[in-house]
């Protein structure tokens, strides 16, 4: 779940910013939006929108272009929130619903909720 706070334009699938978990740094793709929804409320809005903007909270599928190491916030709340940086600015921030995670022993990294 993604709220995005401050970004100048319009997020759609395939937006590449960094995230930032605990003390990871990693290149993100916004694989796919899968649902907006009303910040205070929690009910959604909109499935599969187009896009994003600044005040919106949406559920999204985030590939990382590189492994890292993230569980899901209900099981532990420090590596389950993130935030998204671009252009040197906190774009938006978040919690991990679920984790896909890969078999150790192939190349990938996890994909997160």
């Amino acid at each position: 779940q993604v709220i995005v706070l401050n970004h100048p334009g319009q997020i759609g699938n395939g937006y590449s910013p960094v995230l930032d978990c605990h003390t990871a740094h990693v290149a993100c793709k916004f694989k796919e939006i899968t649902e907006k929804m009303d910040r205070r409320s929690g009910k959604v809005l909109e499935v599969a929108p187009k896009f994003v903007k600044s005040g919106d909270a949406c559920m999204v599928i985030l590939e990382p272009s590189k492994p890292m190491t993230v569980e899901s916030f209900q099981e532990y709340p420090p590596l389950g929130r993130f935030a998204v940086r671009d252009m040197r600015q906190t774009v938006a921030v978040g919690v991990i619903k679920s984790v896909n995670k890969k078999d150790p022993t192939t190349k990938g990294g996890a994909k997160k909720k």
